[in-house]
């Protein structure tokens, strides 16, 4: 996405806390995750900024638009909605270390595409650049619904897209889903995920950001 978006837009991309180079946190809150993202607009000064996020990220980014509405213009949510109900503790079976890389990704089964880039070498093998546990009890902390709690973009406009676990649609800004303050500028019919086929979300959320 950030490769679609750019020239015309500045991409900050973050690390959420547990994630990719950002450190372990002491907990997976939603209090967390929200005040981390602020934390980086408020450093960088370049609020209010156009807000992505995917899956746990889009519930962030909702989040922050209902609780820092001064730091955000714009919304874009894909891939999640506003009742989750997920579990992770499968990934428990996997493999904390392995020979090779592609001896751990064999290890994950299924889960492979989805952990290409999240892939680390440690001095006892490789590995995910995460821990599991952390990444368990943040499932946990995201599961909920959150109807009441953000869902309907601090009345900015929030383009979402579409997703198999529920998709929020117009009934996450208004309920007409008519664009203007707080409403949903499209909504797409798919998803863009480890198996590629992401030309429809590109296409719509250009067009979107196209009108913020």
């Amino acid at each position: 996405m950030a490769r679609e978006v750019g020239p015309a837009w500045r991409v900050i991309a973050l690390d959420q806390r547990g994630h990719g180079e950002s450190d372990r946190a002491g907990e997976y809150t939603r209090d967390g995750y929200v005040a981390d993202a602020a934390a980086v607009l408020e450093h960088v000064g370049l609020g209010p900024a156009v807000v992505l996020g995917h899956s746990l990220g889009g519930v962030n980014a909702y989040q922050l638009a209902a609780r820092r509405p001064e730091l955000v213009r714009a919304v874009v949510v894909e891939d999640i909605g506003a009742v989750v109900d997920g579990d992770l503790s499968f990934a428990r079976e996997w493999p904390r270390r392995a020979a090779t890389r592609a001896g751990f990704l064999a290890g994950v089964g299924s889960a492979a595409p989805h952990l290409e880039g999240s892939v680390r070498e440690y001095p006892d093998g490789w590995g995910a650049a995460f821990e599991v546990e952390d990444m368990v009890e943040s499932q946990r902390g995201l599961n909920g619904d959150h109807w009441g709690t953000g869902c309907g973009c601090g009345g900015r406009r929030c383009w979402c897209g579409g997703s198999e676990r529920g998709a929020v649609g117009g009934a996450c800004a208004g309920d007409d889903g008519a664009e203007g303050g707080g409403a949903v500028g499209g909504v797409a019919g798919g998803t863009c995920g480890a198996g590629g086929g992401c030309g429809g979300v590109f296409a719509a959320v250009r067009g979107f950001l196209a009108r913020v």
